[in-house]
């Protein structure tokens, strides 16, 4: 063990589009919304994760709130920065006098450029991590719902997150073929917000839309056991006026279908190219969902009409791409895929 592994503390970070998640100590010790609020004139970070999402859409001109990642890579590398330095900051690292010499494991899509790695490594060390390795989300999503991924076994996983969606065919601890396209959760908010606009005459922020898309988001038109209605409030773009309006399931679904049909275009394209003894494996073990599209209903049933093959929802398909992450930790070299 000795002096230095006393102050050596290791993170595993899911640095997601809409949230991040740190696991220290095998638990989950912040999960907050990857957005910061910060000051104009100073620079002066305001507030980060809820407090930030908070703010969002409610500033005056002296404060923006600042999304640090876009797609699933960093778009502002300043504000990704300060975004992990103050999530660190809420880690309760026992009283340390010193401060920690930190460890760190982050996911990364598998579609990124060299180039957005370093980004990703460069803002961590910025942020006070003295070792940073990486690790493909969706091989983090599959060691996450407790798949082996070392075993010549072919399994399919698409995770649904949102910035990307990652759909990867993995065995023997490597991915074998992946599809990264940039239609995830975010695009299901860009169309709430589009429908709202053409069909009620009504804006709504990103925000509502979001709570549009937890409450009655769907894939499919008819659903066995449909959520309620749900009640929106936003300007009416006609008149100006505060108004309310009632959508349901069904008309959320026929706005997000263009989006889905593109996931599930991708998950098609990925089976194509699959090697036919792999392929002969996921027809038996089927397709495992992640992320947080994982959770839109109907999801499951749609992508099983599509490729007639077993769909299994993970668990908490939120934090499984963290829970693999923070695995891959505890095996820093013992994994023969984390990027160094």
């Amino acid at each position: 063990m000795g002096l230095f592994s006393f102050f050596n503390k290791e993170l595993a970070i899911d640095l997601g589009t809409a949230n991040t998640i740190i696991i220290y100590n095998d638990k989950v010790v912040v999960d907050e919304p990857s957005i910061v609020a910060i000051e104009r004139d100073t620079q002066k970070i305001m507030a980060v994760g809820k407090r930030a999402m908070m703010m969002q859409g409610k500033t005056h001109e002296n404060i923006k709130t600042i999304r640090p990642l876009r797609d699933g890579v960093i778009a502002d590398f300043q504000a990704a920065e300060y975004m992990l330095r103050e999530m660190i900051k809420m880690i309760n690292f026992h009283n340390s006098i010193f401060p920690p010499a930190l460890k760190m494991v982050i996911c990364i899509p598998s579609g990124i450029t060299e180039v957005e790695e370093r980004a990703v490594k460069d803002s961590a060390e910025q942020a006070g991590a003295k070792e940073v390795r990486l690790i493909h989300e969706p091989m983090a999503a599959a060691i996450g719902i407790g798949i082996d991924v070392l075993e010549p076994i072919g399994n399919m996983i698409v995770d649904i997150g949102g910035g990307t969606s990652e759909i990867a065919v993995i065995a023997l601890g490597g991915i074998v073929n992946n599809k990264s396209i940039r239609t995830a959760g975010d695009d299901f908010i860009d169309d709430i917000v589009e429908h709202m606009r053409k069909q009620h005459n009504m804006y709504v922020g990103e925000r509502t839309a979001e709570m549009i898309k937890i409450e009655v988001g769907s894939a499919l038109t008819q659903l066995d056991n449909p959520p309620d209605e749900y009640a929106v409030h936003g300007r009416d773009l006609l008149t100006g006026i505060p108004k309310e309006i009632k959508v349901n399931y069904s008309e959320i679904a026929h706005c997000l279908d263009k989006s889905i049909n593109k996931i599930e275009t991708a998950v098609l394209q990925a089976l194509e190219q699959t090697p036919p003894e792999l392929a002969a494996d996921i027809y038996r073990t089927g397709i495992y969902l992640t992320g947080g599209g994982a959770l839109l209903r109907g999801l499951d049933k749609r992508l099983h009409s599509k490729t007639q093959l077993p769909i299994h929802v993970a668990d908490d398909p939120l934090r499984a791409v963290a829970r693999g992450t923070g695995i891959a930790l505890k095996n820093f070299d013992k994994f023969p895929f984390l990027i160094k």
